[in-house]
C-alpha cells in the first residue's frame, strides 16, 4: 500500500442511479494515469448514500475494471460495528485487496469503545485493513495510542489514511510506527511534506480532478527530483484549496471533474450543484493551475 491512491466518486445518472459504464471508463482513466490504486466506497464516493447492495455494486465494478491493474481498497465505514463486520466480509468476499474502515461517527464512542470496535473487526475479517481518521466528516480524531495498540495486537491492521490534514499528527505517526505500519496521507496539501518525514503515499480527494499531477509528484519525489516535487505540490494546492476546502466537497469534485471531461456526473441528494460563481472560481483555478487549457 504505497503510492498515490484516488479515493474515487461514484458516479450517478441523472436519475441518482449508479452509472456504470462511467465508472469503468473512470478506474480505466485513473489507472492509465499512473496512479498506483484505487479506494472505492471513500468518502468522496458518497459512501453513506448507498445502500448495502449499491456498495457491492460499486466495489464489484471497480474490481472488475481494475483485472488485478492496481489494488483497489474497499470502504466499509458503518456506525456498528456488527454492520462493518458484514460489509467488510462482503467486499473482502468480492476480492478487494484492503479496507478502508473510518470510526463510528453517530455516537461518538470512547478510546476504549473506538478499540474495542477495531479489535472487534479485526478478529472478525480475514483480511487487511487500513484506519481512516477523518475527523472533518466524523468529528473524531483517532487517538495515536489507540492506533499504536492495535498495530501491536493486530497484523492485519496494516497501516491509516489520516485526513486531519495535520503535519505533527503524521510525522507523530511515522515516527512511533512507520517501520510496521503504512502511513498515508489524506489531504493533497500534506503530501509532498508527509513523504519528507517517511510517509508511503496518500489518498487525496484531488486525484479524481488531476489524477496525473498526482502520480508524477510521487514519482519526482522517489526518483530525488526534489524541486519537480515541490512545484507540482505547490499547483496541487491551489486546486485542492478551491475544490476540497472552499465549497461543498463532493459536489464541487464532480464539477471539476466535468469540466476536465470526465464523467462523473452530479452528486446525489441532500448534496446540490453548485452555484455560478462557484463554477467560475473552480475553472480559475484549474485554468491557473495550467491543467484545464490542456484539455
Amino acid at each position: 500500500m504505497r503510492g498515490v491512491f484516488v479515493p474515487h466518486v461514484t458516479p450517478f445518472d441523472r436519475n441518482e442511479e449508479i452509472d456504470g459504464s462511467a465508472l469503468r471508463e473512470l478506474v480505466d482513466h485513473f489507472i492509465r494515469a499512473g496512479l498506483d490504486g484505487l479506494v472505492s466506497l471513500g468518502s468522496n464516493g458518497e459512501f453513506p448514500n448507498l445502500s448495502f447492495e449499491e456498495k457491492l455494486k460499486v466495489v464489484e465494478t471497480a474490481l472488475d475494471e481494475a483485472n488485478g491493474r492496481v489494488p483497489v481498497v474497499a470502504g466499509a465505514t458503518e456506525n456498528s460495528t456488527r454492520g462493518a463486520l458484514r460489509l467488510g466480509r462482503a467486499l473482502l468476499d468480492l476480492g478487494a485487496d484492503a479496507l478502508l474502515i473510518g470510526p463510528p461517527y453517530y455516537f461518538k464512542p470512547s478510546s476504549e469503545e473506538l478499540f474495542a470496535h477495531y479489535s472487534t473487526l479485526a478478529e472478525g475479517l480475514d483480511g487487511k485493513i487500513l484506519l481512516y481518521n477523518v475527523p472533518k466528516f466524523t468529528g473524531i480524531n483517532i487517538p495515536i495510542d489507540v492506533i499504536e495498540r492495535l498495530a501491536e495486537e493486530h497484523s492485519n491492521v496494516i497501516g491509516i489514511k489520516d485526513s486531519s490534514g495535520s503535519m505533527g499528527r503524521i510525522s507523530e505517526l511515522v515516527r512511533r510506527l512507520g517501520n510496521r505500519f503504512t502511513v498515508l496521507a489524506g489531504t493533497a496539501d500534506v503530501m509532498y511534506p508527509s513523504w519528507v518525514v517517511g510517509a508511503h503515499g496518500a489518498v487525496v480527494a484531488v486525484a479524481n480532478v488531476v489524477p496525473e499531477p498526482c502520480a508524477e509528484l510521487w514519482r519526482a519525489f522517489n526518483g530525488g527530483n526534489r524541486q519537480k516535487a515541490r512545484e507540482l505540490q505547490l499547483r496541487l494546492n491551489l486546486i485542492n484549496e478551491v475544490v476540497v476546502k472552499r465549497y461543498n466537497q463532493i459536489s464541487a469534485i464532480k464539477v471539476a471533474m466535468e469540466m476536465m471531461g470526465l464523467k462523473a456526473g452530479k452528486p446525489r441528494l441532500p448534496s446540490l450543484p453548485l452555484g455560478e460563481d462557484a463554477l467560475r472560481d473552480i475553472e480559475s483555478a484549474l485554468r491557473e493551475a495550467g491543467v484545464l487549457n490542456s484539455v
